[in-house]
Order: structure tokens, then C-alpha cells, then sequence
């Protein structure tokens, strides 16, 4: 089994799988205003950004292979109310980011937007809070509008992260509705009530308003397998065009179980808490931070996924 092991170029031809640039997308957050940079201090290396910021960055990205990224707001505490309105508000921060992206890089760049309440509401969860429990229908309405927003200030992805149910279905008929068939929807079909996404929330600012609370009444416990696969059926049955497992590297199994029963379009994303780990190891000198960041990304590949999700996108593909 040695002999194909031997030289570089033999390993590279025979080689099972393989991980380029445009098979990531980076996930960016937006600020308020202009020229404001902030490094996340969870996140050793990640920033958030203000719209004036973040277009050079994604002409280095685009100039590395990157097709796509992810726009994530950090709305500020006076626009955050019970019912997250803000999300509603054609002029909101990921409306405008969008239109600016867009305008600055045509159609050569995917623009994924999330759709969820979390970071708009005075609650932190992703959906509308009555009487201590998370309404499912209600939430979907206005998730839907503000899909339709997005998908009018420039998204080309719609990505539904709040894990109610039947949001797909309601949301691919409302952007046909409205004009918006090629929108495309890349559902966060198996999202796991994760211990892995407390950086993004100290990212987005949400983790102050979730306070002690959880999301365990409409995201999945960690201990379930076979869930996932009803959970995309219905996901794909309802309109999504691809669909995601969140988090990455400790569901590996999941991405593996999810393309091999439906074949179809596969997205991971590696969440913050995975970026941050290996960062912080790296940055105490326990790990090869390239080396890591690679094999990390390249396993995802392996076990099924499409397209990953990560912060280590830019530099990835730099080293790539």
C-alpha cells in the first residue's frame, strides 16, 4: 500500500478527494456606520466590520477563488425589540450590505443571508417569544418577509436558520410569489442545539440576550442521527435547494448519512467554536494551525459536504 505514498505527485493523482477555494464561503459580520473594525475576541483573527470594511476584503476573497459569503448584522440594542422588527426593515444593515455588495460585485459573487429573528430580537432566539414558549407559525410569517426583503436588496441564497417548522415550504412559495423564483434556498435543515456557538453570538451580540435560556425546544439534541434525515426530507420536499448540517467536524457522521441517503447538494458549517478551538491551540503554539485549518476543511470534503461554511475561508484559500 506504500508504493502510491512514495512521491508528491503520485499521492496528488491518486488522490480520493480534494478541496479548492470555491468550495467555501465565508461568513462575514456587518456593522453599524463606517469605518469601524472590531476583532472578536472569541474569535482570535475574525472581525466584524462596518460595509466599508468588508468590500476589500471580499475583493481579496473573490481574488482567491471564493465565489461566496454570508452576511451576518450586529444590530445595535436600540433596534432589538420582542418581536426583532428590525428584521423586517428593508433598510436594515444585511439589506443594505447586500445592495452595496451587490453593486460593488455584480453576479459574480453569492450572497448568502440568514434568515432567523436571533439577532434582532430582545430575547436572542430565532423566533417570536409568547408566554416562555417559541410560536412556530407566527415566526414563519415573518420570516417570510424578510426573505423577500433580502432576496430584493440583492441575496441570491436564502438561508432559513431558525429551525421552525414548515419554513421552507412557506418561504419558497412566498419568494415565487413575489417574483423571486431563481432565489435559491440553502436550508439549515439538521442545526443542532449546539454547545459550539457561543463565539458567534458574543459576534453577533446576541448571547447577552439569551441570557441562561436555549433554543433545545426547536433545534435538535446532539443525540440524534436518524431526526436529521427526516428533518432534510422535509426540508427538500418542501422546495430547499440545499441543505445544511450545523455544527461541522462533531457531525461529520450526520454529512456523511445525509448525502449518501439524498444525493443531493450539501452544505457544513464549521461554527465558531471549532474555529475558535483550533485558533486558541494554535495560538499556544499546541497545533499547526495550517496544517489543522486544511485537514479540518479537507474532512468535510471527505465525509460528503459540498460546501463549508468557516472562518478560516480567506486563509484557506490563500494557502490553497
Amino acid at each position: 500500500m506504500r508504493r502510491l505514498r512514495q512521491q508528491p505527485w503520485l499521492r496528488e493523482l491518486v488522490a480520493e478527494h480534494r478541496l479548492t477555494p470555491s468550495d467555501l464561503i465565508w461568513p462575514l459580520f456587518v456593522l453599524p456606520g463606517s469605518g469601524q473594525e472590531e476583532e472578536v475576541a472569541s474569535l482570535p483573527g475574525v472581525y466584524r466590520r462596518s460595509i466599508d470594511g468588508l468590500l476589500p476584503q471580499i475583493e481579496a476573497a473573490l481574488a482567491t477563488g471564493i465565489r461566496a459569503i454570508a452576511l451576518f448584522p450586529v444590530t445595535p440594542t436600540e433596534l432589538k425589540t420582542e418581536d426583532g422588527r428590525e428584521a423586517t426593515n428593508a433598510k436594515n444593515l444585511i439589506c443594505t450590505a447586500s445592495q452595496e455588495i451587490r453593486r460593488r460585485f455584480g453576479d459574480q459573487l453569492g450572497i448568502v443571508c440568514d434568515v432567523a429573528l436571533d439577532p434582532y430580537t430582545t430575547h436572542g432566539h430565532d423566533g417570536l417569544l409568547r408566554d416562555g414558549k417559541i410560536v412556530n407559525d407566527a415566526t414563519v410569517e415573518v420570516l417570510c418577509q424578510q426573505a423577500v426583503i433580502q432576496a430584493e436588496a440583492g441575496a441570491s441564497v436564502i438561508a432559513p436558520s431558525d429551525m421552525m417548522d414548515g419554513r421552507v415550504g412557506a418561504i419558497r412559495r412566498t419568494l415565487d410569489e413575489t417574483g423571486h423564483q431563481d432565489v435559491v434556498i440553502m436550508s439549515y435543515a439538521a442545526k443542532y442545539a449546539s454547545a459550539f456557538y457561543g463565539p458567534f453570538r458574543d459576534a453577533v451580540g446576541s448571547k447577552s440576550q439569551l441570557g441562561g435560556g436555549d433554543k433545545k425546544t426547536y433545534q435538535m439534541q446532539p443525540s440524534a442521527s436518524d431526526e436529521a434525515l427526516h428533518e432534510v426530507a422535509l426540508d427538500l420536499s418542501e422546495g430547499a435547494d440545499i441543505v445544511m448540517v450545523k455544527p461541522g467536524m462533531p457531525y461529520l457522521d450526520i454529512i456523511r448519512r445525509v448525502k449518501s441517503e439524498f444525493a443531493v447538494p450539501t452544505a457544513a458549517y464549521q461554527v465558531s467554536g471549532e474555529y475558535a478551538m483550533l485558533a486558541a491551540a494554535a495560538q499556544n503554539g499546541w497545533l499547526d494551525r495550517q496544517a489543522c485549518m486544511l485537514e479540518s476543511l479537507l474532512a468535510f470534503r471527505r465525509a460528503g459536504a459540498d460546501m463549508i461554511l468557516t472562518y478560516f475561508a480567506l486563509e484557506a484559500a490563500r494557502c490553497l
